[in-house]
């Protein structure tokens, strides 16, 4: 019987406080929490309510379905309501050394009765020992922990059948309170487990211990204003030891020999999973199963107080020896006489919830997606949340789990992520110093445009006048040579100033259509190469038809061949390569030379900066062909090394030009 759906499940997420840490799936036995853009959410039709996920969270993520406002309604307007206690609240109440201050609390927060469950363990115990007793060939699981039950349901469905067909000690004892004090009483059980909210519609109502001690805090209920007061019959004996481990075949209370070969007891998700597992496939199919989901359930999720598993059970053991050493035997026995005839049947419904498992050719191809090609490469870290890379594997591929909860995956990609990261760091910080030398390189050109077009006019009439005056005097006066030096240095001038302007390039671009591998040849013709120089030439190119300003293009190339030539005065090799990429064309122009040191980098295009000796540059070269390249759209790039020990020495320009339609 299904009682929770999507939109009341019996286990949820508070997304809001989710943090995708992954241990909610870890720890789930059913695998029920799928993973979906780093949210952990339960799928109601998996879940077997075990509430591992809501016990091992701790940031309070998961919670499960509280009725502490149904109950407290109840209590208001109904005098005749009943509370189950389970076996297991000496574990909770730690602080009362008498359980009669429980049953005291519980009186005056509302409930007419407070009965034991322990009674009804009692029961179904017997009634188990005369199933274990009776058929020696069929083999049974136990039933009475519901996730287990579920859990059979809906992953081992072929196994319900070897469910035992008796009632938890729960039901059993909401049977006995509906006879005894009459089917109209409301029953309310209080324990440490969150699955028993969906076993059945018996008792009517389930609280957790959590829910009841915020109930007291709530109605203000103190221990010290409560009066002790028994549990009302019937009183429970030996199924007190019930949450314990092994506690079954402590309340049969028959030899330990007759049965020892006969009961695997297993608890806790993993050691339950590999005894059904095991019994299913025939290992141990002679055996009969105790099977508890937790750790016994004094290590429920429904607990409040904090407890290590074997002081819990101290506790349960210590109220057990106590209880028997007082108990009235003769009115128990009176009482199991009584109900001893109280059907305790059940049967139970399969609730396939398994899915089809993908194909291998399917985990292969998304093995080889997160990266994982060998089988070492599969390292079943468990990071995930899930047991093995194959599990984790069938989790994406049925939509339940992502591949970035792969951990050794994830980090690959966040190393990838960041190896591209500072590549992209590196291109922008060369953008970036590009970015500022075409700034100041811009207002350098502004600045010295403005200056040669307010020099040019008057230096025109100086040389005009100087020519004039040289053209009319006599050769041999004394004043020829002045003039002519006048002259001569006047036309130097101007040089410079064609030269600032050609940088500034405030002269227009006249495209025409040329082979760009004749026009390379027709530079190299136009500069003096030395003999002690070699000339290598490599041309990769599919499109040799580029538009450029021959006539510009030809002065900025030229520059830079005969900076290369320059810088090998004892000779070496001139490298000239072509070739296109995308819509450009590339030419690398590399020498053998000295280098450029790192401080000289930055300053190559500036004008009047130069390296030469005195006389011989007006540093003027490379910044025309960097203000020609500009014009023409394009990008030159310096790559240098003068250090020996940093490997070959010499210079790389390269040169990237559109390649243009004519116009």
């Amino acid at each position: 019987m299904i009682k929770f759906s999507e939109k009341q499940p019996l286990v949820f997420t508070i997304a809001d406080r989710c943090k995708t840490c992954y241990t909610c799936i870890r720890e789930c036995p059913a695998k029920a929490i799928s993973m979906q853009n780093g949210q952990a959410n339960v799928i109601v039709e998996r879940c077997i309510g075990c509430g591992n996920c809501v016990k091992v969270c701790t940031r309070k993520a998961k919670s499960f379905f509280n009725e502490e406002q149904q109950v407290l309604h109840l209590l208001k307007t109904k005098k005749d309501c009943i509370a189950c206690v389970a076996p297991a609240f000496p574990a909770e109440f730690k602080e009362f050394e008498d359980h009669r201050i429980v049953v005291g609390m519980l009186k005056k927060l509302g409930f007419d009765k407070v009965v034991e469950v322990s009674f009804g363990a009692d029961l179904v115990a017997m009634r188990y020992e005369e199933l274990l007793l009776s058929d020696d060939h069929k083999k049974y699981i136990s039933s009475d922990c519901p996730a287990i039950v579920s859990y059979i349901n809906k992953y081992y469905p072929q196994l319900t059948r070897s469910l035992d067909p008796i009632v938890s000690p729960l039901m059993a004892i909401v049977r006995v309170i509906k006879e005894l004090y009459g089917k109209e009483r409301e029953t309310v059980f209080i324990g440490p487990c969150v699955a028993k909210k969906n076993e059945s519609d018996d008792p009517d109502y389930v609280l957790t211990f959590q829910e009841i001690r915020n109930m007291f805090e709530t109605e203000n209920i103190k221990s010290e204003d409560c009066e002790p007061v028994e549990f009302d019959p019937p009183l429970g004996g030996r199924g007190a030891a019930f949450p314990i481990s092994r506690g079954l075949i402590n309340t049969i209370n028959i030899e330990e020999n007759l049965i020892q070969g006969n009961i695997i007891v297993a608890e806790g998700r993993e050691n339950f999973k590999e005894a059904i597992n095991e019994f299913d496939n025939g290992y141990i199919d002679d055996h009969n199963l105790e099977l508890l989901c937790c750790e016994g359930c004094i290590m429920g999720p429904g607990m409040y107080s904090e407890g290590k598993r074997y002081e819990n059970r101290a506790y349960i053991t210590r109220y057990v020896r106590r209880k028997l050493d007082n108990i009235n035997v003769q009115e128990w026995e009176n009482y199991i006489n009584r109900f001893s005839s109280i059907n305790l049947d059940r049967s139970f419904s399969q609730d396939d919830s398994r899915v089809k498992v993908p194909s291998e050719e399917e985990i292969e191809a998304l093995y080889h997606k997160m990266g994982k090609h060998d089988k070492q490469d599969r390292l079943d870290c468990h990071a995930c949340g899930y047991e093995s890379c194959r599990e984790h594997a069938i989790a994406v591929l049925r939509g339940l789990a992502e591949i970035d909860m792969c951990l050794p995956y994830t980090l690959d990609k966040l190393n990838t992520m960041v190896s591209e990261l500072n590549i992209k760091n590196i291109k922008l910080e060369s953008v970036q110093q590009a970015l500022k030398q075409s700034e100041k390189l811009a207002h350098l050109g502004q600045l010295a445009a403005g200056i040669a077009h307010e020099i040019n006019n008057p230096l025109g009439v100086v040389i005009m006048y100087s020519n004039i005056m040289l053209d009319e005097i006599n050769p041999n006066d004394e004043a020829y040579e002045d003039l002519k030096l006048i002259t001569e240095q006047a036309m130097r001038c101007k040089n410079i100033v064609s030269g600032l302007l050609n940088f500034a390039r405030k002269n227009k671009v006249k495209f025409t259509s040329v082979n760009i591998a004749d026009f390379i040849n027709n530079c190299l013709k136009a500069v003096i190469i030395p003999a002690n120089i070699e000339v290598e030439q490599k041309n990769y190119l599919s499109n040799f038809s580029t538009a450029i300003d021959e006539e510009q293009m030809t002065q900025a190339i030229t520059n830079i061949l005969k900076n290369a030539i320059e810088a090998m005065p004892e000779g070496g090799k001139l490298y000239i390569e072509l070739n296109n990429e995308k819509e450009n064309v590339k030419i690398i122009i590399k020498d053998t030379g000295t280098g450029i040191t790192d401080d000289h980098k930055d300053k190559l295009f500036t004008p009047f900066f130069t390296t030469k000796e005195f006389g011989k540059g007006t540093g003027l070269g490379l910044p025309t062909s960097y203000g020609i390249i500009k014009m023409h759209k394009g990008k030159i790039n310096v790559d240098s090394n003068c250090n020996p020990k940093k490997g070959k020495v010499g210079t790389k320009f390269t040169i990237t030009l559109p390649q243009l339609n004519e116009s």
